[in-house]
């Protein structure tokens, strides 16, 4: 009698959990979805309650090597847990691996997957087999930003925008040529990817007429290997520069390198988006700033309109978290857990989420 007891209560708190109305998500909608060039419009958003049903997702990043993908992969997970679906997690090993996650994109079709949800590593390379899968199950991009070819939906935001924003608070702290410029080592990111050429875009736009140049530009995948790699071949040319911007990986690295050269204090580092590793540094006073996303929270909404669009529910197909810039001024005062993985959070690649009912 204790046994059936507490089976039926266990089952009664997880049914009160997993229905319970949770916070609205202070969110963007783009109008018209998925043009970056649109308007952008302030939402509270309320995600789904539950699921209908137990769904399967089937889900593709470009790698889980980068701390960034890590807090994606836990937004999925807390939801996918929250709503009672099934989900599996495949990586392609990084940005040059398009074969790889063309491959993985067969493999979501061939398990019966009910929705796909893609973190491209290349915004048109995967297009054809997008245009093909998308004739019989949906397909979300999350993060990266894809070409428009059969996608459903979209949860991510403007890489223009984010280098823009890192771009901007150079060119405040730089504003006019002739007095006070700065000099950039510039590390954009793997030059195949997508997501790279909006950034590289939006830092160049917003530096433009300031006082900040750059002198040197190296592309290369968001391993921290190969940015340490990029970093000692700029400072074998170089090391005239006020400044290391690039990567969270660059980041992370450019702060054992500059120690390693007695140069720390004397060149600034800024990340174009957030990990924990930048997260630490500008505590710490090693790194200056970086944007920040919400990784989390986009991994969460992904699959929230994964959910939605197999629920015939989905009214807004292209959703944004804000953008912020975090630097000493605010790293204190702001809500990590949209942005940030528990430390204890490790690379999750199944979730199964059936929960039996009692038997007598």
């Amino acid at each position: 009698m204790i046994f059936r007891f507490t089976q039926y209560f266990s089952l009664f708190l997880y049914l009160v959990v997993s229905s319970s109305v949770h916070a609205a998500w202070s969110i963007v909608a783009w109008d018209p979805p998925f043009s970056y060039e649109g308007k952008q419009r302030l939402l509270q958003y309320q995600p789904i309650k539950s699921a209908s049903q137990v769904w399967h997702l089937c889900v593709t990043y470009p790698h889980l090597k980068d701390p960034y993908w890590l807090s994606v992969n836990y937004g999925m997970v807390e939801e996918v847990k929250r709503l009672g679906i099934n989900m599996t997690v495949l990586e392609a090993g990084g940005y040059p691996q398009l074969a790889t996650q063309i491959a993985q994109l067969k493999h979501c079709t061939a398990v019966g997957s009910d929705a796909i949800i893609v973190g491209t590593v290349s915004y048109n390379g995967l297009s054809p087999s997008i245009r093909k899968i998308a004739e019989t199950t949906p397909v979300i991009a999350a993060v990266n930003d894809i070409e428009n070819v059969g996608v459903s939906a979209k949860a991510g935001v403007s890489w223009y925008s984010m280098g823009q924003k890192v771009g901007q608070y150079l060119a405040k702290r730089h504003p006019t040529k002739g007095e006070n410029e700065a000099k950039v080592a510039w590390f954009p990111g793997p030059k195949e990817s997508g997501w790279v050429q909006f950034i590289d875009a939006g830092f160049n736009e917003a530096i433009a007429g300031s006082g900040v140049s750059v002198v040197a530009v190296k592309w290369g995948d968001t391993g921290k290997e190969i940015q340490r790699n990029l970093l000692q071949e700029v400072f074998e040319e170089t090391s005239d520069f006020d400044y290391i911007v690039g990567t969270a990986l660059t980041a992370d690295a450019a702060v054992s390198e500059l120690l390693s050269r007695n140069l720390r204090g004397k060149i600034d580092i800024v990340s174009t988006y957030f990990t924990h590793n930048v997260f630490r540094g500008i505590k710490r006073g090693h790194i200056l700033a970086a944007p920040t996303d919400s990784p989390v929270l986009q991994g969460k909404l992904a699959v929230d309109q994964a959910v939605r669009i197999l629920e015939g529910t989905l009214n807004e197909p292209h959703l944004s978290p804000h953008i912020l810039m975090i630097d000493q001024n605010n790293v204190g005062q702001f809500d990590t857990k949209k942005s940030l993985a528990p430390a204890s959070f490790w690379p999750t690649f199944e979730v199964i989420s059936n929960v039996p009912l009692p038997t007598n």
